[in-house]
């Protein structure tokens, strides 16, 4: 069997299970991790301001309505920002390997350097790469720009996760002043309910994230926490003044 071969047989025996959804992970903590706290914030205060439970419904759901849409346009305009970038360097790029070829031959050398490779060990990877315009502008953009080819569906799908995961995370702390009519029983059921739900999130966070997981979730819940605590004194300080 020859070294392809082998290689093949190698590779086909052997499955790396690697996480891959991280920008679909992302997506989802920074909705979810919003939507949790904002609406929280919101009904607290209003609760503090002695508003009935069908009042501070009726706005955390617009609270919700507005700030998924606003997430979700947010998410669409920043992964569309970065697929410009790439097309736009790519371009730059392209023309550069046209016009001055081999100072670009010299940076591919020059990355190579860096790893540790001696020029008559690199100079027919130089070659190789030269022979497929292609393959030379996929290697500079990635080693040299380090920039990875966006998916054309990334913007749409950032949008439409970061959005959804906020209305999820959003009616979380909204679900007590559908069910009780007195706010103020609504209120504490709230705080319970979503710093459970934040408790939960946050230890999934950390997991995902590669971080200790019990110390994220104390985190999350504490940042969620202090931002209804805050809401709920200032609604309270306003109400106070005559």
């Amino acid at each position: 069997m020859d070294d392809s071969g082998k290689q093949k047989r190698l590779l086909d025996g052997h499955k790396e299970r690697h996480f891959t959804a991280g920008e679909i992970v992302r997506d989802i903590i920074i909705g979810v991790s919003d939507g949790l706290t904002v609406p929280f914030a919101l009904a607290a205060g209003l609760s503090g301001a002695n508003a009935s439970s069908s009042i501070i419904l009726i706005a955390g759901i617009a609270e919700v309505a507005a700030g998924a849409i606003s997430m979700g346009l947010g998410g669409y305009l920043a992964a569309k920002s970065e697929a410009d970038h790439y097309m736009r360097e790519l371009k730059r790029e392209q023309e550069e390997i046209i016009s001055v070829p081999d100072i670009e031959a010299a940076e591919i050398g020059e990355i190579l350097a860096q790893y540790g490779l001696e020029p008559n060990e690199y100079a027919p990877v130089v070659n190789a790469l030269r022979r497929r315009p292609q393959a030379w502008l996929d290697f500079m953009m990635k080693f040299e720009l380090g920039l990875e080819k966006p998916d054309p569906r990334r913007a749409v799908q950032s949008a439409f996760t970061i959005a959804l995961a906020y209305v999820l995370g959003g009616l979380v702390p909204l679900i007590p002043y559908m069910l009780l009519a007195r706010a103020a029983e609504a209120l504490i059921a709230s705080v319970v309910l979503t710093l459970v739900a934040l408790l939960i999130f946050g230890y999934g966070k950390g997991r995902f994230t590669g971080n200790r997981p019990l110390r994220s979730a104390l985190q999350t819940a504490l940042i969620g926490a202090l931002a209804s605590a805050a809401a709920f004194a200032m609604a309270k300080a306003v109400q106070a003044i005559p």
